[in-house]
């Protein structure tokens, strides 16, 4: 028989205010990450990121309303929490004088590992984040700054924490070390919960399972890159390549969906292809539904298929828009 009790979610937070003098950094935000969520965390500069990585990770404290890791209350027992939270802070500064070695040895003991635990703990880290055999006894002011940035990740795991919050963890990277980055975590995919912070938002696109999008202090947007897509995208774009006749074509889909609108007519060779794109009013189920008809028809001889969908900085800007002209007019 099956439990009807479902998991705590690791991250809860509940109507989070926070002010800096006359300015709202935060309106009462709430959402909740579950266990082993990869979840990206966007907003503009100045949308109330930072404010709410910094009361999650329990370096400053909300002015009201609620936040929780794995289930404890960051304002009641923010020592406790600590131990399950690993961070990474923008800008992230470390000791260039020290060995990568030694660094993580006494990060460790500063986290309270020991003897064989420590060892052992440094070991996993350094071949997760793919130091040991390159770099683990260089000093730190002599890498690259991808590979100090494995090392504030390493860092950030030392403790085996439940939730691992990464500020920034791509910005400056090539694509080769952000590639990396992307693999360690899709390692730890499912074990560790990643709340991710980047303006890079094809790095987030690429390894998150949602998004959280904030602007001015307020959440604006939530879900799945799918849902995202279906809630901001006003017309869904198909195309399709055929050597039918257009207006036949034209005729076909309008039985199916009258909001159709022929917007591009291209030759494609010279066998007489052409390409022609259509926007729907009625989303991508019924943009399928007018292919699976147009497919079963043989005499319009349709070849190729394809339905746009807007990616997450179209999404991002439009998400955000509003929330900003609003600002504005204020002003």
């Amino acid at each position: 028989m099956k439990s009807d009790i479902k998991p705590l979610p690791i991250v809860e937070v509940l109507n989070l205010k926070k002010k800096y003098g006359n300015i709202k950094a935060l309106k009462g935000i709430s959402f909740s990450i579950g266990k082993g969520e990869i979840v990206g965390f966007l907003g503009p500069n100045g949308a109330g990121k930072s404010t709410t990585l910094r009361i999650l990770s329990g370096l400053i404290n909300a002015d009201s309303g609620e936040a929780k890791v794995c289930g404890i209350d960051l304002a009641e027992e923010e020592g406790l929490v600590k131990q399950y939270i690993g961070y990474l802070p923008e800008n992230n500064p470390l000791p260039e004088d020290l060995r990568v070695i030694e660094y993580l040895n006494f990060r460790s003991k500063l986290k309270g590992l020991q003897g064989s635990r420590l060892k052992e703990r440094t070991k996993i880290v350094l071949e997760i984040c793919d130091l040991e055999r390159k770099v683990s006894e260089r000093k730190i002011g002599n890498l690259s700054k991808g590979f100090k940035q494995r090392v504030g990740i390493a860092d950030a795991l030392l403790s085996e924490p439940r939730l691992v919050i990464l500020d920034e963890p791509t910005i400056g990277l090539d694509p080769h070390q952000s590639a990396i980055t992307r693999k360690m975590m899709e390692r730890l995919r499912g074990e560790i919960t990643f709340l991710i912070s980047s303006h890079i938002l094809s790095e987030v696109e690429a390894c998150c399972d949602r998004m959280v999008i904030l602007s001015h202090g307020q959440i604006v947007a939530e879900g799945t890159l799918q849902d995202l897509q279906r809630t901001f995208v006003d017309k869904t774009i198909f195309e399709i390549v055929t050597k039918g006749n257009k207006i036949e074509i034209q005729k076909q889909i309008r039985k199916i969906d009258v909001t159709c609108e022929l917007i591009l007519d291209d030759l494609v060779d010279i066998t007489g292809k052409r390409r022609f794109a259509f926007s729907t009013l009625n989303g991508e189920k019924s943009a399928e539904r007018i292919i699976r008809h147009l497919f079963t028809a043989k005499e319009l001889k349709v070849s190729e298929f394809h339905i746009s969908r807007p990616d997450l900085e179209t999404i991002f800007l439009r998400a955000t828009k509003k929330n900003w002209e609003e600002k504005i007019i204020l002003k």
